[in-house]
């Protein structure tokens, strides 16, 4: 049956040795799963500790992705052809662009020492992020200050960038990238963004007269144990680091684990998923440090989860499947936006609500802040559609924060026009 894909050896989600560093043949993408195997489906669900799904099973018509250990490729092929489920291979070899990102990341680190000069168009690890971050500050402390907003498990500090020309308790607007560690191009952007916002204060119309009336806050790597883990043991790990009692498997997924129908559908109550929603609401530190800042400062307008990959621009619901009150404007807003981004590269995107442009999904950030009373709660899903997934070349790092600035501008701007 299709449910022994749950069965396949050395998947990558597990916390084995094997499961770490390979290697993968590639990323088979399945096309349009026909509607009588919704069984199916929900078995490929159920095989997530086997296999690592890049784009989850969400609706009958939707491809989904996912990557097959070397040893298990023969199996998965045989039964996907045996359940004649249509397939296409769309990275032949993930080992190989994995080797080439360390390669480029390795001479671009040489490059850096030499002259002396941060490359925003490379991946970074977390020290240089941080450090690259206080030279931000440093270059523009006008506008720019640092703020910890907590510690994660593994105690390292979580830091907000805040943008603000004074006043106390303005209206905000909150932007955090990386909740999920492997989606480097997201951190990449974030950093890439406070950048473009410190450096277009005073020469963008449209900056200086949002940061006139707003503050912005900025929170460039929300799991920043998990990002560390991704450069250093595992470039898939997805969730925090934090231990499950009575289970050997690490981490929550953090994306799972707000209070917003928390425990409900397209989380897992199992350790080892990738989705694992943890033991309850708010059990990571990380999404308690969130949460805490958003209260206590009580006057955020806007908050912005930054995710990829798929090209979509969301908004609430993702835990239940009805439409927001404020539905018809937040759909203006994000086609407006994607509108925005589109023209510059081309690039297109699908707007609409997270559970029918992705999936049902319970205990997401954006369906908390927008239940907390955050009328434009939006979620992007960066670049690109499947061709290289979460392993996006580093040449494609500034075209896509170019664009994505394109669309958080517009946000930002309907949001500093539309005081609630």
């Amino acid at each position: 049956s299709l449910c022994s894909l749950g069965r396949l050896k050395n998947g990558p989600s597990g916390n084995t040795r094997s499961a770490e560093t390979g290697p993968f043949f590639g990323l088979p993408r399945l096309q349009k799963l026909p509607s009588n195997l919704q069984k199916g489906e929900n078995c490929l669900k159920r095989a997530e500790k086997s296999l690592d799904f890049w784009r989850s099973p969400s609706h009958p018509k939707e491809p989904v992705d996912l990557k097959v250990p070397f040893t298990s490729l023969q199996a998965v092929k045989v039964l996907l052809e045996s359940h004649q489920i249509d397939y296409s291979i769309l990275i032949e070899d993930v080992q190989a662009l994995l080797d080439e990102e360390s390669r480029e990341m390795q001479g671009n680190r040489q490059r850096e020492y030499s002259n002396r000069n941060f490359n925003y168009g490379a991946y970074h690890n977390l020290d240089t992020i941080y450090r690259a971050m206080d030279d931000i500050v440093m270059d523009h402390p006008q506008i720019v200050s640092k703020l910890q907003i907590g510690q994660t498990y593994e105690k390292r500090p979580m830091f907000v960038l805040k943008f603000s020309t004074g006043g106390n308790r303005r209206p905000a607007i909150w932007i955090d990238a990386g909740i999920h560690a492997r989606e480097w191009v997201t951190q990449a952007t974030a950093l890439w963004t406070a950048k473009k916002i410190a450096s277009d204060f005073g020469k963008d119309p449209s900056v200086t007269a949002l940061l006139n009336k707003m503050d912005i806050f900025l929170l460039v790597v929300a799991n920043p144990d998990g990002y560390a883990y991704s450069h250093t043991n595992n470039r898939m790990w997805r969730k925090t680091r934090s231990r499950i009692p009575g289970s050997r498997c690490v981490g929550v997924d953090p994306n799972r684990n707000w209070n917003a129908g928390f425990g409900g559908p397209g989380a897992s109550n199992d350790p080892c998923s990738d989705s694992y929603r943890g033991p309850s609401a708010n059990s990571e530190v990380e999404v308690r440090s969130m949460v805490d800042f958003v209260k206590r400062h009580g006057n955020v307008k806007a908050f912005i989860s930054i995710h990829s990959y798929s090209q979509f621009l969301m908004y609430p619901y993702g835990y239940k499947c009805t439409k927001p009150k404020d539905a018809e404007e937040l759909d203006r807003v994000g086609k407006s936006a994607a509108d925005d981004l589109t023209s510059l590269y081309g690039t297109r995107y699908r707007v609409g609500p997270i559970c029918s442009v992705i999936y049902q999904a319970s205990g997401g950030s954006i369906d908390w802040s927008y239940d907390y009373g955050i009328k434009y709660s939006f979620a992007f899903e960066l670049r690109d559609t499947g061709r290289h997934g979460f392993l996006l070349p580093a040449n494609q790092i500034i075209p896509t924060a170019q664009e994505t600035w394109l669309g958080l501008k517009k946000i930002m701007e309907h949001v500093r026009d539309h005081p609630y």
